[in-house]
C-alpha cells in the first residue's frame, strides 16, 4: 500500500509557494491517496527577536519565491509584527487542530494569516484567535497546543521527516513497505511534480 506524504512548515515561505502545486496533487489522487501532512519544524521555540541578518534572509527568500512561483506576500508583516525565528508553535497548531479533523485548515489558516494578513503565527494568541476564525473549540485548541499529547505527535511527526530523509522543505515522498520515492524535494512546478507522481504511483 502506497502513501504520499508531504512535509512541510506553515511558516517555510517556499511551502506558501507550493500551495497551487500541492492543489493540483490532491485534485489528482483519489481521497484515500491524499497527501497526510508531517510537520518539518524550521525553527525552535525562541521569545528572541529575529536578528538582522535572518530578518534579510528571509525577505529574500520571500522575493525569490514570489518570483519563481507567482506567490503574493503582505511585506507589512515586516512592520507591524515582532518577527521571531520561531515555527514550533505553528507546527503544534496543525497537530492541535487535527485532533477536531482541521489540521489541514488550520496549515493553511495560518499560511494566510502569516503570508497575506501580516499577523505572527509564532504568537499563541494568534493561533488560537485562527482556531476560533476556523471553527474550532478555542479553549480545547489552547489546551492541547501546550500539551505532552501535541508535543509528541510533533516529535514522532520530525522523527517519520529523519526516517524517510525529507529534509528539504516542501517534500512530497510517496512511500511503502520497500521504497521512499521522492515526488518533490523542495519546490518543483505542477507538470514535474505530477509526471513524478503518476509515476511513482504506477
Amino acid at each position: 500500500m502506497k502513501t504520499i506524504y508531504y512535509v512541510a512548515d506553515p511558516m517555510c515561505s517556499w511551502c506558501w509557494g507550493f500551495h497551487p502545486v500541492l492543489k493540483k496533487v490532491k485534485d489528482a489522487v483519489p481521497d484515500d491517496l491524499s497527501p497526510i501532512y508531517v510537520m518539518g519544524g524550521l525553527a525552535r521555540d525562541t521569545d528572541e527577536p529575529m536578528p538582522d541578518a535572518v530578518r534579510a534572509h528571509i525577505q529574500h527568500a520571500w522575493r525569490e519565491v514570489a518570483t519563481r512561483t507567482g506567490a503574493h506576500f503582505n511585506w507589512d508583516f515586516w512592520k507591524m509584527c515582532k518577527p521571531r525565528r520561531c515555527t514550533y508553535p505553528s507546527c503544534r497548531a496543525f497537530y492541535a487542530a487535527q485532533k477536531q479533523r482541521a489540521g489541514t485548515a488550520m496549515y493553511e489558516a495560518i499560511q494566510r494569516a502569516y503570508y497575506q494578513e501580516a499577523r505572527n503565527p509564532s504568537d499563541v494568541e494568534i493561533l488560537v484567535a485562527l482556531a476560533g476564525e476556523i471553527g474550532l473549540d478555542t479553549d480545547l485548541f489552547a489546551c492541547d497546543l501546550s500539551s505532552p499529547e501535541i508535543e509528541q505527535q510533533m516529535q514522532d511527526g520530525f522523527n517519520l521527516r529523519r526516517l524517510m530523509n525529507a529534509n528539504q522543505f516542501p517534500s512530497l515522498v510517496v512511500r511503502d513497505e520497500a521504497s521512499v520515492i521522492f515526488v518533490a524535494r523542495g519546490y518543483a512546478d505542477a507538470e514535474t511534480v505530477l509526471a513524478r507522481l503518476h509515476a511513482a504511483l504506477r
